[in-house]
């Protein structure tokens, strides 16, 4: 018989980066008690992200900041073809790491989806799961955690 949870997770960010969630959902998950099902789970939030990546070799997850500053800089945005001055973003409501990291998440995800067994999240040898946290400064981060299973 299927049966289903559903927690709401909190998750303090240090500031840009990322945040490995592995070990507290796999503690979610067995607090459940279910051994065998599906894990969703959705970020609440438009300025950080979720990811799978490499948990062996920090330097992974440093290029993948600098990727995403190169990619979407703080500044502003370039015109195609670099010609003219760089524009500046017109959100900025929150500071100026508001708008690029609300690119940066509709550039990534905000939600997986993952099987779990014996209690546990299959993942590859190398990898976890990670909040991706665009902004600056740490913030308190609010995840909803929904498991279908047996």
């Amino acid at each position: 018989m299927l049966r289903q949870f559903l927690r709401m997770l909190a998750v303090q960010t240090s500031g840009e980066g990322f945040t490995d969630l592995t070990g507290a959902l796999n503690t979610e998950i067995q607090a459940s008690g279910l051994t065998l099902g599906t894990a969703t789970l959705v970020c609440l939030h438009t300025s950080c992200s979720l990811t799978i990546n490499e948990n062996a070799d920090p330097r992974v997850l440093q290029d993948l900041t600098s990727f995403a500053r190169a990619l979407v800089p703080q500044e502003g945005i370039v015109p195609a073809g670099a010609a003219g001055p760089r524009q500046p973003y017109r959100h900025a409501d929150e500071g100026p790491d508001d708008m690029p990291s609300h690119i940066r998440t509709a550039l990534t995800a905000t939600s997986l989806s993952l099987s779990f067994q014996e209690g546990s999240l299959v993942l590859g040898t190398w990898q976890a799961v990670y909040l991706w946290e665009h902004r600056r400064l740490g913030q308190r981060r609010r995840l909803s955690l929904h498991l279908i299973g047996s």
